[in-house]
């Protein structure tokens, strides 16, 4: 439900941009690489693969925008000052699982 809601947020932040939609053919991509990128500098790139849209070529900076990337557990625990942070995970008081009755 998660992913609806933050694609209908995405939706309804482009419909608030002015942005330029390109599109190009995997030859010309192929043909000219800076000619799209250039271009994803000003909104989307859409790359076919015979005459069917294949993939997007997007900034970094756009992709984050709509991905909304948080750091991820590891990138958090990776830094130098996490070396500082004391924790101990608490017990659970009752188990895990619960045998299945099959009676």
């Amino acid at each position: 439900m998660k992913c609806v809601a933050t694609y209908l947020h995405t939706v309804k932040q482009i419909r608030h941009i002015a942005m330029n939609i390109t599109t190009i053919t995997s030859r010309e991509l192929n043909h000219d690489v800076s000619k799209a990128k250039r271009a994803a500098l000003s909104g989307p790139v859409f790359i076919t693969d015979r005459g069917h849209t294949a993939h997007v070529l997007l900034t970094i900076e756009e992709y984050q925008k709509i991905t909304d990337k948080k750091e991820s557990i590891i990138e958090l625990l990776a830094m130098p000052e996490a070396a500082d942070v004391e924790f101990e995970a608490p017990r659970l008081n009752k188990e895990l699982y619960k045998p299945a009755d099959f009676s």
